[in-house]
């Protein structure tokens, strides 16, 4: 009867650490998140660029798939005058975390205005190093 016991503790001590694991990845990728809202507030896409990966890809709004280098000079050619995330969630599935919210964005791309409102879908993994990188993000335009 104790091997029962001492399993069921072990197996408490795992999920508890687990937990905890989870929640530190959460806050992590909830903090590049937020990294990513300030690079668009200051009009400066250099201050997100270390957390994508080199394979990073995104899927525009209008369907258009860009790597990392496409998808920074893009975000070079924009200027906000209003940008803001809503409804952020971050669930972690082990080295992989997964961040949804809402965008919403005004300003000049290129000198043409622009005025969006846009859910989107980020997917993180934590690399060898330990740090969290975006490998991949997808927008859909949403009615205002």
């Amino acid at each position: 009867m104790w091997w029962l016991l001492t399993a069921l503790l072990v197996a408490s001590a795992a999920w508890a650490q687990a937990a905890k694991n989870d929640d530190a990845a959460e806050k992590a990728v909830a903090a590049l998140e937020n990294q990513w809202l300030q690079a668009q507030k200051t009009n400066n896409p250099d201050l997100i660029a270390p957390a994508l990966a080199d394979s990073f890809v995104t899927t525009g709004a209008d369907g258009k798939l860009l790597t990392k280098g496409q998808s920074l000079a893009a975000q070079k050619q924009r200027k906000y005058s209003s940008v803001d995330y809503e409804d952020v969630h971050i669930k972690v599935y082990g080295s992989t975390a997964i961040a949804t919210g809402v965008y919403k964005g005004k300003g000049t791309d290129g000198g043409k205005a622009f005025d969006e409102v846009e859910r989107w879908t980020d997917t993180w993994v934590k690399m060898p190093n330990g740090k969290w990188q975006c490998v991949a993000d997808h927008n859909t335009a949403i009615s205002k």
